[in-house]
């Protein structure tokens, strides 16, 4: 596993999809095998720069699952998606297999060597402080999910109906959306600060944490939590420092473990960027109704399709839009769709699991399809 986790960083091994016909912004992988079935994953790019990262590993006995969406800049994602599943490894490997204790020991573990980074790139880069990604994960394990999250990524499970809806499929979301924008999050968030009456503002056509940010909960973000690096010359220089008391983000993920039943049929992961155009119940639906090579490219294309109808324009015309300039029309949106299939007889569990082994993460950049990118020049003190 070791041995796979290392080649998240190898050129060969991230590249192992293909563009789509039509968009030259979207790249995707249409079908794979994990440990419990198949896969599929698919990325449209909206930014000049794509800040969504993803990747999934898959070993015989367990199936890794990751989605980070960047703001600010992609060197967080980035980052994440070099060192969470690593240190996942690392301290599932001390401790004797996956817990919840050891998924947070990870995140932990990543922001804090995110930080490190921060610190020793602020005098070449001082809008390294304010770069941050939120970070969704899934693992199955030993027939248990575990979902783990940072931000307004999101997975959904679409599962079975029971009685006499046998033939329809329900949708469950299994993650916390930390954003703000929901009524419960902007509490919470004004419960820790009850001495700052501007903690949550509603700005520019949305509730935003001091007027900047949306998400409650990221990797990075470093401005948001360190009251020092606010005060530090070089920062103040860059940008309008936020004074600070306290941190007013966190890195503490939301975690879920669930034990799978015979009725869950598939996974949906996917960044804000498909929610803010499809439902859990839409996207669900797609899922259950359609065939499962190249579903996760159907779900970024129906939400394309969503973003078209929004602004009265055809789905040909988007997919002619330059990056950057989308980015006024759509967020980049990554979806990993993860089909479950061990309690549907031991002939597939065993086909899944003699091919399991392998690692697919999507290019760092898909305008340009380079796989490593231009995050060396900020990243190589790391390695």
């Amino acid at each position: 596993m070791m041995m796979m986790l290392r080649s998240l960083s190898r050129p060969l091994e991230r590249c192992l999809g293909v563009r789509a016909g039509g968009d030259a912004l979207m790249w995707h992988a249409d079908l794979k095998p994990h440990a419990s079935g198949d896969f599929s994953i698919a990325v449209v790019q909206a930014n000049n720069c794509l800040e969504d990262q993803s990747q999934v590993f898959t070993s015989p006995f367990a199936t890794y699952v990751g989605v980070y969406d960047g703001h600010g800049g992609p060197e967080a994602s980035r980052f994440v998606n070099k060192h969470l599943f690593p240190f996942l490894h690392k301290f599932a490997t001390e401790q004797g297999g996956l817990s919840a204790d050891v998924i947070k020991k990870a995140f932990n573990a990543t922001e804090e060597e995110f930080l490190r980074l921060v610190k020793r790139s602020l005098s070449v880069r001082p809008q390294i402080a304010s770069v941050g990604s939120c970070c969704l994960v899934g693992a199955i394990s030993n027939d248990v999910l575990y979902v783990a999250n940072l931000g307004d990524s999101r997975a959904v499970l679409g599962r079975k109906a029971s009685g006499d809806k046998e033939n329809t499929v329900v949708a469950e979301r299994l993650s916390t959306d930390h954003n703000v924008g929901v009524e419960e999050v902007r509490k919470e968030v004004e419960e820790l600060h009850p001495d700052d009456s501007h903690i949550v503002v509603y700005t520019r056509g949305v509730w935003r944490i001091k007027g900047i940010i949306q998400v409650s909960r990221s990797i990075g973000d470093v401005y948001l939590k360190k009251p020092e690096f606010y005060r530090d010359p070089i920062f103040q220089q860059f940008g309008n420092p936020v004074p600070l008391k306290r941190p007013v983000i966190t890195a503490e993920p939301s975690i879920l473990i669930r034990k799978l039943k015979p009725q869950d049929q598939f996974l949906i992961f996917a960044s804000d960027g498909l929610w803010e155009q499809l439902s859990d119940e839409a996207a669900v639906n797609i899922v259950f109704k359609n065939p499962r090579a190249g579903i996760a490219r159907r779900l970024v294309r129906a939400a394309l399709q969503e973003v078209a109808k929004k602004r009265e324009m055809r789905y040909s015309d988007i997919k002619k839009i330059k990056k950057g300039i989308r980015r006024h029309f759509h967020d980049d949106i990554t979806v990993i769709v993860i089909y479950l299939d061990k309690h549907r007889g031991s002939f597939c569990n065993k086909r899944t699991k003699q091919n399991a082994m392998g690692c697919t993460v999507a290019p760092v950049d898909i305008y340009s399809f380079n796989a490593d990118g231009g995050d060396e020049d900020l990243l190589q003190t790391i390695t």
